[in-house]
């Protein structure tokens, strides 16, 4: 397994660089061959691509999802190797999910050698890192239909599963003002600087801890040399939010921003990225894999919820019964540090394997 996930994460795949995941899509293909029996259908959608594998040929009852891009740019590897050693796998996008991908491969072997994995459907998407602009319908119509969604991202802390995630909306807010010389005559201007400050104050107060959600104002520019009156500002915010109630509520409210000054207009572009993945969505599931965690001896399988959102957020947004972070045991997703801890991928890879076999002997039912 170690040597399987090396080749990936030795594969550089950012999702912004649409040759290297293709490279990268061909690399998942050859590693999966000899446990999958078979070759993907490879899909591409604006130029990404995913791989598609539908196993058996009976009705479609459980999808495995994971994705193959990265956060990380090409030449990380350079700074951050592949490296195992004292019982710690490292690497650029090892634990946020190659190594998911790698626990797949291995759990459907393992199945096929014993019985069946007629019903699977193991879907890898090229663009989840971007907020799967291209694969989403694509993880949609997978989806429908099954009894269950099975995500390969990876555990929270201590191996927890993730049966809570918020959901996500993404905005651009642009501000328009005039320029004017700033020493000579700046109240000709209308300052975009200053009210696209007076908006950042606005949406900042849009967060609701008693509710979890949080609005954040991110990425800043304005104005173009130090002696003008700003004509332009702009900022993204991102939005993190339970259930959908209060993503309404946020959006109508940042859809429904008014400029302060006279004189200036403010846009706002972007919306609802993912839905919320609540926890009735992972429940029936999550305490399936706690009984078959304990049938295994592997111990006590906690729960987590998180803030961050993936593509179970869509399958759940469905009504497909979804369990996340059935992935690598790690940390350091998106950070230098990203680790997988060796011992638990033998572990979480035969929980998976049970996981979709009692689903299968089940006729699908998550009960």
């Amino acid at each position: 397994m170690t040597d399987d996930i090396g080749r990936l994460v030795r594969t550089e795949s950012p999702s912004s660089d649409l040759a290297a995941v293709a490279r990268s899509a061909e690399v998942v293909a050859e590693v999966a061959a000899p446990y999958l029996g078979t070759g993907p259908e490879v899909l591409t959608a604006d130029g990404r691509t995913h791989l598609r594998w539908r196993l058996g040929s009976g009705p479609r009852r459980v999808l495995l999802l994971g994705h193959h891009d990265t956060v990380w740019p090409l030449g990380s590897l350079a700074a951050q190797p592949f490296t195992v050693r004292d019982g710690v796998l490292r690497g650029p996008g090892c634990f946020d999910m190659k190594a998911g991908l790698v626990m797949a491969f291995h759990a459907l072997a393992a199945l096929a050698a014993v019985g069946t994995v007629d019903g699977v459907t193991l879907l890898v998407t090229g663009d989840e890192e971007l907020g799967s602009p291209s694969s989403r319908e694509l993880i949609e119509s997978e989806a429908a239909g099954c009894a269950a969604a099975l995500v390969l991202e990876a555990s929270a802390d201590g191996g927890a599963l993730k049966t809570e995630r918020k959901g996500v909306s993404l905005y651009e807010i642009r501000v328009d003002g005039r320029a004017a010389h700033a020493g000579l005559e700046p109240e000709r201007g209308v300052n975009a600087a200053v009210e696209t400050a007076h908006q950042i104050l606005a949406v900042a107060a849009l967060s609701a801890p008693g509710t979890g959600t949080t609005v954040t104002p991110t990425l800043l520019s304005a104005g173009t040399t130090s002696n003008t009156v700003p004509a332009h500002g702009l900022f993204h915010a991102d939005v993190r939010v339970r259930d959908t109630a209060e993503q309404d509520r946020v959006d109508a409210a940042l859809h429904g921003l008014r400029p302060v000054l006279d004189g200036a207009q403010v846009t706002v572009t972007g919306g609802p990225n993912r839905p919320p993945l609540p926890r009735t969505a992972s429940d029936a599931l999550y305490r399936r894999a706690r009984r078959l965690a304990g049938e295994l001896g592997i111990g006590e399988l906690a729960s987590a919820a998180v803030g961050g959102a993936s593509d179970g957020n869509f399958t759940a947004g469905i009504g497909v019964p979804t369990l996340d972070g059935l992935g690598a045991v790690g940390g350091g997703a998106h950070a230098a540090d990203e680790h997988v801890l060796v011992a638990e991928l033998p572990r979480r890879t035969a929980l998976l394997a049970a996981l979709v076999d009692s689903l299968l002997a089940a006729g699908g039912s998550t009960r």
